[in-house]
This record gives C-alpha cells, structure tokens and sequence, in this order.
C-alpha cells in the first residue's frame, strides 16, 4: 500500500512540474519614467514612435533633395523723368517731357524662387516669372551644392521654364499623374520661401489639401499668362515658393507651385499650381523642339480707338512676326488713315508700355489708350530694337 501512495505522490508531483513548466513567465517589459512621474512602457514608446512616421513624412525625405533654390540676376529698364510734378500734376509732368525726354537707364536687380530636378541629367522645372529676363543664375542644392543655371526653355505664356545644370549623383524626383488628383486628398508644397533670410539651403514643406481642381483665371487677372485647369490648395505658398513643387502623400509631383490669392501678400489658403501633366507636355514639346501653335482663328484680337488691333503675346505670333521678345503686346493689324498708321506702326510691332504703363495683355492696353488724354507716349520693340513714339493731338 505505501508503494501505491508512494507511486500516485510521483505522478501529482511530475504533472505538477509539467504544468508550472508550460505557464508563460512574468512579462520583462522595460518600463522608463518620463519628466512628470509617470512610467510608460518601453513597448508603448515605440508605438507613438512609429506613429510620428506618417505618409507625410516619407514623402518630405523623397521630394526634399530634389528641391533647389534658385537665385537671379535680372536686369529691368527703368524710365525716369529728370522734372516732374512734387505734387503729382500730370499737366506739369506732359510740358517739361515735350521738352526734356525722359531718360532710359537699366538697372540689375537680384530674385528668388524655386524648381524641383526632375532627371539625373540635371533638368530643373520652374516658372517662368523666376527666371525671366535672367542674366545670370544660381542653382543651390539642398546638400549646398551650387551651380550656375543654364535657361533651356522659357513659355512665358504657361509661366513655365525648363534651365538646366551640370553634376554629378544629382538627386531627382518623380513626376506623378494629375489625372488622379482627388479633391480633399493631402497635398506638400516645397520650396524656399524667403530664402534671402535664411542661411542654409534646405526647402521648407508646407502641409494642406487639395482644395479645387481645373480652375482658370480671368485673362485681366493673369498678366497675359494662361493659367488653366489649375490645382487649389490650403497648403501654404509664400514669397520664394514659386516654381517649388507640389506633392501627393507618395512623394509623386503633381504641380508646380505657381502663385497665390492674398491681401496681405502673405499665405491666406489659396494657392495654386500647374498641373504636372502640363508640365510633361512641356517638357516633351522643348526636348523635341516643338510647340504647339494656337491658331490664328483662335487668338483673340482686339481693337483699339487708335486704329490698330493688338493680341497677347504667344507663341504663334512670335513665330509668325520673328519676334524676339515674348513680352508686351503685339501689333496684328492697323488701319488706313488712323492714329497707328501716322505714328509709323508695323504689324509685329511689339509695344512694351503706353504713357510709361505696361500693358498687361491686348484688354489691358485697351483700357489705357481709351483712357490716354491728348497724347501717346510708346515705347516699341521692333526686331529687338526699341523706337519711342511720341504723339499729340
């Protein structure tokens, strides 16, 4: 009998050992206390950890070297008038320029803007108000590279620019879709926005929505640009930002940054941006050496009360006049026995301001010889060459 109790003690004792065996041991979890007392588990630390990680930030470490800032030299000609009125008498000013003509001096004056590399050959998407009328430029890399920019193509019309630099191990960026774009996905514009003021070479990134898609803007708002099927975006674009680029949450460009909406001339959430299948068209229509001509049906033309009828500057009239300058606004047609036929006007004409005003676009230099009082007072670019005109009457 005491052999059988011995036996069933054995076999409680080993059943026992085997079911201690299998229970799992006390948690080891390392635990940290933080400034206020608390103790929070290492585990719990790695999760808010990769939580900071988003999309956002991926996108921010792919885009960000391929964002350049990009510094000008421009240089604008400056009319100044050796009398005029202190007291602003526009009376005073017409008399003393009849007989002391207002004096033409250039003058440099230094710019700022962005662009995003595109290729590994060192191709560089901007505007083309960044670098219009450059006569030197500055590529800055965010690594504090720098290399002098070489203009490829200027469409000043679309407001896009293709310049182009020479390195090695250049980093690029991807050109996404815009056909995909979806309203109320998140959006990262890059850029260097006030980078005079700054010391370093790093692009900012500035987080929003895409707001709106395919908005156009009125042509007396634009400059003589053609902004169309624009990207609206919440996404902060500041002085400096222009030609920057546009991002999706996979760090896929989706625009160039181009302008704002603003009273204080600061970010107020309405910026906007090229759409980045523009932007390929672009590209591929300068490395094939063509463009796509408007028809001549299809540009508007408007008359004006001194006889000539004026368009916007574009592309098909340059090519059609030879002109040398895609600014202004051009000469298409003039009347027999007008004002523009004795001031000696030619179709091509490329008229650069009216009574020291630029025009804008053909509307705009409308409304400035219907509201001119007794006298014209034009400079014209004619073949690259500039004739001022003056008239009385």
């Amino acid at each position: 009998m005491k052999n059988l109790y011995l036996i069933i003690l054995v076999i409680v004792v080993v059943v026992l050992g085997v079911f201690l065996l299998k229970q799992p041991t006390p948690s080891k979890t390392k635990v940290t206390q933080i400034p206020n007392g608390t103790i929070v588990p290492v585990s719990l630390q790695d999760d808010v950890s990769n939580s900071r990680t988003t999309a956002i930030v991926f996108a921010a470490k792919k885009v960000n070297p391929a964002v350049v800032s990009i510094t000008v030299i421009q240089e604008r000609v400056v009319t100044a008038n050796p009398f005029f009125s202190p007291f602003g008498d526009q009376n005073w000013d017409n008399f003393f320029r009849d007989f002391f003509p207002q004096r033409q001096y250039k003058e440099q004056i230094q710019g700022l803007g962005s662009g995003v590399i595109i290729d590994e050959q060192g191709d560089i998407v901007t505007n083309a108000h960044v670098v219009e009328g450059a006569t030197k430029m500055k590529v800055t890399l965010p690594d504090n590279r720098q290399f002098d920019g070489e203009l490829v193509d200027i469409d000043r019309v679309q407001d896009l620019a293709l310049i182009k630099i020479k390195g090695k191990d250049l980093p690029y960026a991807n050109l996404g879709n815009s056909d995909d774009i979806m309203i109320g996905e998140w959006c990262i514009a890059f850029g260097n926005p006030f980078g005079f003021l700054l010391e370093d070479a790093q692009p900012s990134i500035s987080v929003g929505v895409i707001s709106a898609l395919n908005r156009n803007m009125k042509p007396s708002e634009s400059g003589g640009r053609e902004y169309k099927n624009m990207i609206q975006t919440d996404a902060a674009i500041n002085p400096g930002n222009s030609g920057g680029a546009l991002a999706n949450a996979l760090g896929d460009i989706i625009g160039i940054n181009t302008f704002i909406f603003t009273h204080s001339g600061g970010s107020e959430g309405i910026g906007f941006a090229i759409p980045v299948d523009e932007v390929k068209k672009f590209i591929e229509q300068t490395k094939n050496h063509t463009k796509n001509l408007i028809s001549e049906d299809k540009i508007e033309k408007i008359k004006t009360k001194i006889g000539i009828t004026v368009s916007d500057n574009n592309y098909t009239l340059m090519q059609k006049y030879n002109l040398t300058s895609e600014t202004g606004v051009v000469v298409v047609d003039i009347e027999d026995n007008s004002v523009g036929s004795m001031l000696g006007l030619a179709t091509g004409d490329i008229i650069v301001s009216i009574n020291n005003l630029k025009p804008k676009n053909a509307q705009d230099f409308q409304k400035l010889t219907s509201s001119a009082s007794k006298q014209l007072d034009m400079v014209v670019d004619r073949q690259g060459e500039q004739i001022r005109i003056f008239y009385h009457y």
